[in-house]
């Protein structure tokens, strides 16, 4: 079936939107995809409710009408009928995550979107897998394991959002997946502040700095990285390791210590990859991507080398997860969120007979 992925990362830099064909098991053809970047307004809005605090209904509200929008642009742009559509995959946006005390949170209303498009909506993504014991997080290992069937194995898949999380596949299929620390959002945050930019493009400011080993350090004595995968972190669990340190000097030590603790992950795997893939925003990280290469013990390499597009493979990742959902296939395991068994999960929000353009 026909479905649309959305997504909105821990960066908030806008939404991400996917066309995808699936049963929900393998993966039939990619449609379009587009990246609407979100207003600096809602941005900031979304940055203030971030932990729980502030307006929080409201920024619900604007950021599911950011995503009806996106919905439709994409519609539009790549000429497919709204009716052709069967469902929409909301992950929403994640303003908190505190897996160890069974709490994740993220803001949407999938009933509104479901009304506004017309298309049936699967959101919630995260509850039923923490309601049965696991952190919530990752959810897209079984969309890695989909898209790297004819890729030699073991293989890594490094994604680098605001948190940097791994997908290892090995040569049987078998799946670990775990959060491996900072990704980009500390660095994002950091630039804004520092440098008046929302990010650090290409990785030119870290690349003029210094990295401060003792804060790398300093950061790596975090219990997180010692626990055994599966688990999963909050974007904020870190503090803010480089404060007092100049703009560049900071950019330098948090892209170093993103690289680092996917280094310190390593030891966590059952086999060490023979390849690393990197998505997310921190594939196009200049210095970042130099980093990667200089502690990994094997190619690193974007996701584009094998064909993925790296700007809609989250997206395309809940659209995938959306159909298996309606056909209550497993979106987790154990060994990808510490989970008791595997499970589906997902809430469906039908549209009504009323939305526009829909069948009736």
């Amino acid at each position: 079936m026909l479905a649309i992925g959305l997504m909105s990362g821990t960066s908030l830099d806008g939404v991400d939107a996917a066309l995808i064909e699936t049963d929900g098991a393998t993966i039939a053809r990619f449609g379009p995809s587009l990246t609407t970047p979100y207003e600096e307004g809602l941005r900031a809005g979304l940055r203030a409710v971030l932990g729980g605090r502030g307006d929080v209904m409201a920024m619900a509200r604007a950021l599911t009408l950011a995503h009806a929008d996106a919905v439709g642009s994409l519609l539009a742009a790549s000429g497919t009928a709204r009716e052709s559509v069967r469902v929409i995959g909301f992950h929403g946006q994640t303003i908190q995550h505190r897996p160890d005390e069974g709490i994740t949170w993220q803001i949407g209303d999938s009933a509104l979107l479901a009304e506004r498009t017309g298309i049936d909506v699967i959101a919630d993504f995260r509850r039923a897998d923490m309601a049965a014991g696991g952190q919530g997080a990752p959810l897209v290992p079984v969309f890695h394991r989909a898209l790297a069937a004819g890729l030699e194995r073991p293989l890594a898949v490094l994604n680098i959002g605001g948190v940097a999380n791994v997908t290892w596949i090995g040569r049987d299929g078998a799946l670990v997946a775990f959060d491996t620390g900072p990704g980009g959002a500390l660095l994002d945050d950091w630039v804004r502040r520092h440098a008046g930019q929302a990010f650090d493009a290409g990785g030119a400011l870290a690349g003029s700095g210094t990295v401060h080993d003792e804060r790398i350090a300093a950061v790596l004595r975090h219990p997180f990285f010692e626990r055994p995968p599966p688990k999963s972190i909050d974007r904020d669990a870190f503090g803010a390791p480089a404060e007092g340190l100049g703009a560049a000097d900071g950019a330098a030590t948090l892209t170093a210590l993103t690289a680092r603790a996917v280094a310190h992950a390593v030891r966590h795997l059952p086999e060490p990859p023979r390849r690393w893939l990197v998505a997310g925003g921190g594939r196009r990280n200049a210095t970042l991507m130099a980093a990667l290469g200089r502690v990994l013990q094997a190619p690193v390499e974007p996701v584009g080398s094998v064909g993925w597009n790296g700007d809609a493979l989250e997206a395309q990742a809940f659209g995938f997860l959306a159909v298996r959902s309606l056909r209550g296939l497993p979106l987790t395991e154990p060994s990808t969120t510490g989970v008791r068994r595997a499970v589906s999960g997902g809430a469906l929000y039908r549209a009504s007979s009323s939305s526009p353009s829909r069948r009736t």
